[in-house]
């Protein structure tokens, strides 16, 4: 277990996609898997691995001391965007634009000193879009389906070259380590795909 107490929900990958009406659906966004914990004044950025990179990325760190609670835990995916919007991993991972460095949001474990890891993801979701309904740039709402359109969702992510999906069961409570109620599926023409080393 880590330092800071959260360890992150890992997805388990998918040989198809769920098209169940308790699926939620979201684009995969090709970039470093982190959480933003919030403590009062203290913003950490911490990775999946359990690395600190506050510094790496102070654009995200300045919008999340800007949110009006000032006890929280957001888990998503740091990105940089290209100029057609999407997200450019050889840009992050060059660590040129650190200072253009945005987070989308997806999940919110903790909000004002209360746990949330216990409630289903659909309420996390709704906490999640009530701290962020006023946001400043820089950390973002990942968008997010419902319902049996999942598998066409993924096709069309795939036609627009994006990294992939990943499905979570609407009603399920936050696991920490492998789980199987959120299954990643990858667009196999993505260079993600080849990749040794699984950002996610």
């Amino acid at each position: 277990m880590p330092a800071h107490g959260f360890q992150p929900c890992i997805p388990t990958r998918g040989i198809s996609v769920p098209a169940g009406k308790d699926w939620l659906h979201e684009i995969k966004h090709d970039g470093y898997r982190m959480m933003v914990i919030r403590a009062h004044a203290r913003v950490r950025l911490i990775t999946r691995g359990g690395l600190d990179w506050t510094k790496r990325f102070p654009w995200i760190v300045e919008t999340a001391r800007k949110l009006r609670q000032e006890q929280f835990v957001l888990d998503g995916e740091t990105v940089v965007l290209n100029v057609d919007g999407m997200s450019d991993f050889d840009a992050l991972h060059s660590g040129k634009h650190n200072a253009e460095a945005q987070f989308y949001a997806f999940d919110m474990l903790s909000g004002e000193g209360d746990d949330y890891r216990r409630l289903p993801l659909s309420m996390r979701k709704a906490n999640l879009a009530r701290l962020l309904a006023r946001r400043a740039q820089g950390i973002f709402l990942a968008p997010f389906e419902r319902g049996e359109i999942g598998p066409d969702l993924f096709r069309h992510a795939c036609i627009m070259g994006l990294e992939g999906m990943v499905s979570k069961h609407a009603d399920r409570a936050y696991s920490p380590g492998r789980c199987t109620h959120w299954i990643k599926n990858k667009n196999p023409k993505h260079p993600a795909f080849r990749r040794v080393q699984d950002q996610f």
